[in-house]
């Protein structure tokens, strides 16, 4: 049986790693791209002039060569680190489901999906917004220490909310989830960026746009696949 669940799960993240590819693709990577132009510290007018400079005919065959094979490399990797997360999280979802005694299905999977987004992406990107080329960040260990006590104290905080009713339980829940926010995100001193904030705003919002959508499609995936896992062990040899 946990081999069918295993199985079900890895389909299910898989599938929706492979359906966010495309979105993510026409949402986000442009304004990666966007951002990047920025990293060598040059002015818009500078980016401006250097694209309407004149090339040969060869030379701009081959950019355009260059620049089609660049975007086929890149989806690929999208695609290949979208089928990986999109796997991990379908297998968090059933480790949890699993632990807690409580089955995704069908119903209920995209709720399940959805409270993994809240754990995992949206709760530490209220401190840590995503971030594009080029924009300032704190140190890395730093980040990432504040990331995993947010993630745990977040699911600690939500395993409260939803399992217990006692009051002491509901603020015990509501503190752990404030806690992380009260401390503070580490952030650089500096907080100058050559990347205009209309563009950081837009990536942050598409990205967990994506992410909210990833999530939920993983977990309605992996109900399915869980049902049509338990009806077939309930169907004799």
């Amino acid at each position: 049986m946990l081999a069918r669940y295993f199985l079900a799960a890895l389909l299910a993240g898989i599938l929706a790693g492979v359906l966010i590819t495309p979105i993510q693709h026409l949402k986000t990577t442009p304004l990666i791209l966007a951002a990047e132009t920025y990293e060598d510290g040059g002015t818009a007018h500078d980016r401006a002039a250097s694209s309407l400079r004149l090339v040969t005919p060869a030379h701009a065959h081959g950019g355009a060569a260059h620049a089609e094979g660049g975007d086929v490399a890149r989806l690929g990797g999208t695609l290949l680190a979208n089928v990986v997360i999109g796997a991990a999280f379908s297998l968090l979802l059933l480790a949890v489901s699993l632990g807690l005694d409580r089955p995704v299905t069908l119903r209920n999977g995209a709720v399940w999906g959805l409270a993994g987004f809240a754990v995992v992406t949206l709760a530490p990107a209220l401190g840590l917004p995503p971030e594009l080329p080029a924009m300032p960040a704190a140190d890395l260990a730093a980040r990432q220490a504040w990331w995993l006590a947010t993630v745990a104290l977040t699911a600690g905080g939500l395993w409260l909310l939803v399992s217990h009713r006692s009051s002491a339980a509901i603020l015990g829940g509501l503190a752990l989830l404030l806690l992380p926010h009260v401390v503070g995100a580490p952030h650089p001193a500096d907080l100058a960026s050559p990347v205009p904030a209309a563009l950081a705003a837009e990536f942050a919002v598409a990205s967990l746009g994506l992410s909210a959508f990833l999530w939920a499609t993983t977990g309605a995936l992996l109900g399915f696949g869980l049902d049509r896992a338990r009806r077939g062990a309930a169907v004799p040899a």
